[in-house]
């Protein structure tokens, strides 16, 4: 195992939403280090389960960050005016809810949490 305490992001790669989400898991799990997994739109990958390649991408990846750094809490996160997934809030927000019965089906047993940055780049716990 790592040292320090990791959580994961499952992430869009949008580099305006890093920051905030990275500061945010840290403050509210205790987090030293953010495992950040990004994808374009990875909610919409995930409620939808493909293309394949790219779930088993992201599972491997997740695999990585519970099972060798020892991350607890994956966060699944979604964001205001995403290009990779380019839908509104209320869609978003059922894509999260299919996206974590995705995540919970790989069975690693951590806690997940649901997060959405709004227009003002802000996080929203769901």
């Amino acid at each position: 195992m790592a040292e320090g305490k990791f959580v994961t992001a499952i992430n869009c790669m949008d580099g305006r939403v890093q920051e905030p989400v990275n500061n945010y898991l840290k403050k509210m799990h205790g987090a030293d280090y953010v495992d950040v997994i990004t994808e374009p739109g990875p909610i919409k990958i995930l409620a939808e389960q493909e293309p394949g390649s790219l779930m088993a991408s992201l599972r491997t990846r997740v695999d990585i960050s519970v099972n060798k750094h020892g991350s607890k809490v994956i966060a699944v996160v979604g964001h205001h005016d995403c290009a990779g997934n380019p839908f509104n809030k209320e869609i978003q927000l059922e894509q999260i809810e299919k996206a974590v019965k995705t995540v919970s089906s790989w069975g690693f047993g951590t806690e997940i949490v649901k997060l959405f940055v709004n227009n003002n780049w802000e996080i929203e716990k769901l």
